[in-house]
């Protein structure tokens, strides 16, 4: 028969800081998915969190953040950068240059700090990056950012539309231009960019990072370079091990997602028992989740290709574990998993180790 019910509308809070926790006894980590209204309470919430615990160092990753509001990233860097500290300024043809400083109040001004970023990082990502970078307050780890430093401003119209018109760009305190080159007419190469630095070699070698741009210096004379993006002081490079086309269609048709799917739904009580990621991923490794995908995703027109299941084991085994503890938890277990024996998280914690989160002013050649 029929059914009906009654549903009332509520809100879904979309949260901009998504993980907060402990790398180790010592060092905080914090992840910020993008920048919206409430990023920088939410940062300040996750600071007192991890003040708790009595955090001495501290990693912001900015990976794959496509970006948002300007002013959060801007009270960001506010919170780690001492007084009168330029960190963006805009200025286009014609809209005069307008600067944007702290204000001295951060609560966090000495504090050890490793900014994570790839080439997914854009916009008020670059901001918050580019200040750290060119006030020598921190050390960036990882690939150049995607060059998105575009100033937009909506113009309505009497039916209720909008056009966003460009009106300027931003610009790091060292002067550099956060937004990548565009020629006229030049659409296409513009658009695949992306996918040029792929084939050119950038993921995986940092002296194919190619600079368009001029040189500029940071405030301790540190050299910096313009042309779109922000070039990390660390270069991690794409980890590609254990790749195959097998892998690639299991991840792209959306079959590890279905699966996972199921997976969880068809054990949740079991599941359900476990309080923490640990323990779940422990388990997880012991049911061959591996072995029970490429079953299913034959069933599911994937042809079964056992070399190259071999070959991609870990990555498998990665990506469709950490889709069930998605599942069954929360974004922090999922990102906290996703982040073991991360190589660009474990270059920032040797960074700390070492003590070399400050950067140190360039010995002057004789």
């Amino acid at each position: 028969k029929v059914k009906y019910f009654t549903i009332t509308r509520g809100d879904i809070p979309q949260k901009s800081i998504t993980a907060a926790y402990m790398l180790d006894k010592n060092t905080g980590y914090i992840k910020v998915r993008s920048f919206g209204e409430t990023t920088y309470p939410e940062m300040l919430i996750a600071l007192a969190q991890l003040s708790q615990e009595n955090f001495k160092s501290l990693v912001i990753d900015l990976r794959d953040n496509t970006g948002g509001y300007m002013n959060s990233a801007v009270q960001m860097a506010n919170e780690f950068l001492p007084k009168n500290k330029l960190i963006v300024y805009m200025e286009g043809r014609k809209s005069p240059r307008q600067d944007f400083r702290s204000d001295g109040h951060g609560s966090y001004q000495k504090l050890p700090l490793c900014v994570l970023i790839n080439e997914g990082s854009a916009s008020a990502s670059e901001i918050f990056a580019g200040a750290i970078q060119d006030n020598d307050r921190g050390t960036i780890i990882g690939r150049r950012s995607f060059g998105k430093g575009l100033v937009q401003q909506q113009l309505g119209f009497p039916d209720g539309s909008m056009i966003r018109l460009t009106i300027a760009r931003y610009y790091t305190p060292s002067g550099r231009c956060i937004q990548k080159p565009f020629t006229a007419g030049d659409t296409k190469d513009y658009e695949s960019d992306i996918v040029t630095r792929y084939e050119h070699g950038e993921f995986f070698s940092q002296d194919s990072i190619k600079h368009q741009g001029p040189a500029y210096h940071t405030g301790i004379g540190r050299t910096v370079y313009g042309g779109g993006g922000i070039t990390p002081d660390i270069f991690v490079p794409e980890d590609t091990l254990g790749m195959t086309s097998y892998y690639k269609q299991a991840a792209m048709s959306g079959l590890i997602l279905q699966f996972a799917f199921t997976y969880t739904d068809n054990n949740r009580p079991k599941l359900n028992t476990f309080v923490d990621m640990m323990s779940l991923s422990k388990y997880l490794v012991q049911q061959n989740t591996v072995e029970q995908f490429a079953t299913y995703a034959e069933k599911n027109g994937l042809k079964r290709r056992n070399l190259m299941i071999r070959k991609s084991h870990k990555l498998l085994e990665k990506f469709i574990n950490s889709r069930i503890i998605y599942n069954i938890m929360d974004d922090q277990a999922w990102t906290a998993y996703i982040n073991l024996d991360d190589p660009t998280i474990e270059k920032a914690l040797s960074v700390f180790k070492k003590n070399e989160a400050f950067p140190k002013k360039p010995s002057i050649k004789k």
